[in-house]
């Protein structure tokens, strides 16, 4: 049995959600930051067979896409004199992880 460790970008939460539902794999959603942008995440808990890694993992991305999107940036030309700009940075997708799981119960 492994446990499957999703972090998700909060934009293609309800997708993934939704097909993983779809597909009979059930999962704990919670609620998660980044720490680069900041930004909200959804971290899903899977649990599932050895046997069905490779098809939950498959899920998952084809419902997490990356985008790019610009961020605000700020730059130092000299004492007390500061620019912001925008700079691009690729976002979504999914980090997973992949855990050995010694022992399963719903009580």
């Amino acid at each position: 049995m492994k446990l499957i460790y999703a972090i998700v970008n909060n934009d293609d939460s309800h997708a993934v959600s939704s097909a993983l539902t779809k597909s009979g794999h059930f999962a704990t959603k919670l609620a998660s930051t980044g720490g680069f942008l900041m930004a909200g995440n959804t971290t899903f808990l899977i649990c599932t067979e050895d046997d069905n890694v490779d098809t939950v993992i498959g899920i998952i991305s084809e419902q997490s896409r990356k985008r790019k999107q610009y961020v605000p940036s700020a730059s130092s030309y000299g004492i007390g004199s500061y620019s912001a700009f925008p700079v691009e940075v690729t976002v979504g997708g999914a980090t997973i992880f992949v855990t050995n799981v010694e022992r399963f119960e719903k009580v």
